[in-house]
Order: C-alpha cells, then sequence, then structure tokens
C-alpha cells in the first residue's frame, strides 16, 4: 500500500539530463510520472558513475536523446504501480539494466543472463511498455539502460529492481548495480576461476578491481595486475593483486611478457579497459591450450582484427554482460546483498 503524499502524482526535481552526445549534462527540473503497472519509483540516495555512462556521453553505445544516464544507483521506494508485489514503499533498492523476468527461454536456464526483456530497455531507453516517465521543457526524456538514475527520483520496472536489507549502506552496496557485479561474476560465475590458478587483469579501474576480488575469492594463487597507470596499483594490491604491470615499462609486447612470466601463457585472462589492443593482448597472453580469456569492456567500435589462430589451439574467449549474474535470483539472495 502507498503511503507517501507523493503516490499517483508527478514529481518535479532536478536532473542531469544529455541532450546532445559529447556536450555536458545540463542540470534541469523534470517531471518524474507516477509508476504504472509492475513499475516502481524510487528516490535516489546514492549513484555511482560507471564506464559504459560515459559511452552514452560520447555516442558509443547508441541511446536516443535526450536521455537522463546513469545506473549505478541505490534508493528508496516512493511508490508502486498496479501489480507489483516483490517492493513495497519504504523498501531500500537496487536497479539493474540487465532485468530478468523469470519466463523467457534465457531466464528458465543457468547458462545465460540475457534476459529477452534486455534490448527493449537498454538500447530503446524506455520502460518496458515503450514509453518514458521523464518530461523536460515539454519534451519525453529517455531512461539511460531502462534507469536513468542521475536525477532525485527515477522509475524501474518491477523486473529491472531488487530490494536489499534495510541496514546496508547504499553508498556502498549501489556498486552492486555494475561494477561490483559485473567485475566479480566475471571472475566466479563466466570465467570459473580455479583454485590454484593464475589470473592477469587488464584494467585496474571499479570493474578490474572488482574481477581481482572475485578471482582472490575463487583461490587464484596468482593475480596480475595491468594498467599504464601506476597509481592503481596500490589499490589494486590491496584487493588481491599479487603484482602489477605497466606496459609501458617493456620493449615487449604485453602478452609475450605475459605468456613468459607464467611459464607458457595464464589460466584466466579478463579485458576490463574497452579496447581493441587490450582485447587481444588478453586473449594471447591465455594458455594456447586452455587459457579461458573474458572480454569485459565495452568495445569501441564494432570491427575488431585477430588472428583466429589465438583460438584453434584450445583458448576460450567469452563475453560478459552483468558478470552473467541473473540480477532477481543471484543478487536477491546472495549474502553480501544482506550485508548490514
Amino acid at each position: 500500500m502507498n503511503t507517501s503524499n507523493t503516490a499517483g502524482k508527478v514529481i518535479k526535481c532536478k536532473a542531469a539530463v544529455l541532450w546532445e552526445l559529447k556536450k555536458p549534462f545540463s542540470i534541469e527540473e523534470v517531471e518524474v510520472a507516477p509508476p504504472k503497472a509492475n513499475e516502481i519509483r524510487f528516490k535516489v540516495v546514492a549513484i555511482g558513475i560507471c564506464g559504459s555512462d560515459n559511452s552514452v556521453v560520447d555516442g558509443k553505445v547508441p541511446m536516443p536523446l535526450p536521455v537522463i544516464v546513469g545506473h549505478e544507483a541505490g534508493g528508496i521506494v516512493e511508490s508502486i504501480g498496479e501489480g507489483v508485489t516483490t517492493i513495497k514503499p519504504g523498501d531500500k533498492v537496487i536497479p539493474f539494466y540487465a532485468p530478468q523476468c523469470g519466463k523467457c527461454t534465457v531466464c528458465k536456464r543457468p547458462e545465460g543472463n540475457i534476459c529477452s526483456k534486455y534490448n527493449t530497455t537498454v538500447y530503446q531507453g524506455t520502460m518496458q511498455d515503450g514509453t518514458t516517465r521523464f518530461t523536460c521543457r515539454g519534451k519525453s526524456i529517455y531512461h539511460s539502460f531502462g534507469i536513468g538514475a542521475f536525477t532525485e527520483y527515477t522509475v524501474v520496472d518491477e523486473i529491472s529492481v531488487v530490494k536489499i536489507n534495510e541496514a546496508a549502506p547504499l553508498e556502498k552496496v549501489c556498486l552492486m548495480a555494475c561494477a561490483f557485479s559485473t567485475g566479480y561474476g566475471s571472475a566466479v560465475q563466466v570465467a570459473k576461476v580455479t583454485k590454484g590458478s593464475t589470473c592477469v587483469v587488464f584494467g585496474l579501474g571499479g570493474i578490474g578491481l572488482c574481477v581481482i576480488m572475485g578471482c582472490k575469492l575463487a583461490g587464484a594463487a596468482r593475480i596480475i595486475g595491468v594498467d599504464i597507470n601506476k597509481d592503481k596499483f596500490a589499490k589494486a594490491k590491496e584487493v588481491g593483486a599479487t603484482e602489477c604491470l605497466n606496459p609501458q615499462d617493456f620493449k615487449k609486447p604485453i602478452h609475450e611478457v605475459l605468456t613468459e612470466m607464467s611459464g607458457g601463457g595464464v589460466d584466466f585472462s579478463f579485458e576490463a579497459v574497452g579496447q581493441f589492443d587490450t582485447m587481444v593482448s588478453a586473449l594471447a597472453c591465455c594458455h594456447e591450450a586452455y587459457g579461458v580469456s573474458v572480454m569485459i569492456g565495452a568495445p569501441p567500435g564494432p570491427n575488431l582484427e585477430m588472428n583466429p589462430l589465438l583460438l584453434l589451439t584450445g583458448r576460450t574467449w567469452k563475453g560478459t554482460i552483468f558478470g552473467g549474474m541473473e540480477s532477481q535470483d543471484d543478487l536477491s539472495t546472495t549474502s553480501i546483498m544482506h550485508m548490514a
């Protein structure tokens, strides 16, 4: 039951609106419509900034304009639409750009997590019914990744949000909406890192650090961080990296350095940069007979050149969205989500 005095009413609030690609956000007063059936409206309390948000601004990730960007959010439910059963007003929640309807063929299989509803919201920038809940200057404003969280209030579909423990600190667990889930899941869900293995992580930003945490928890014996910014090395080692390398310190290509260091190639590699050269390097440094490489970073374009012989000998090259996590099942039950 909705008890808020704003339930059923339009809420006027501040939001950062992107009107044009590669231009600064504009702080605007927007109107946020009440949630329709199977939707919730929540107050955004905490928000992270993801590399994918920047990719929307740059146009690398296509999104209709004007749009409200942002998806690593944590908030408190203000009101709910008809038919919502898993969420109630006052609940602490985290939204996810990877929905889980629980009914499609993908949701019914354990191997994948790209729900059939994924493309509707992620690239169309709308709710599941094809419309938006934001209005500004008389124009409809799109929801980036079906969320649009650079705002004081937003509306999301019930299948794209999960309730968390009321004691959980939103300024920390908001990263579960993307960075932590993507990085940690890439290690334990997608690569399935094994105990005693050697791993290498390209890119030591937020997602790369979370990959390292996943590798460490999985029992990897050696975790090598790779980045051209040495200022990131201390934090990487703090969360579990055993050593860190700057490719610019070597005359040889970094994949050759890593192959020599690991005695023939690493067991698992992860690319969390989003550049073609690091994607190929991550694949090439894996052991040719059994290495597994996971591509996490959003590519800078549509065409990547690589030698197929890198795969012919036995390497496995995998891609992942949201770390292979099924948002409703994996993140509503994990002990991390119920942290105090």
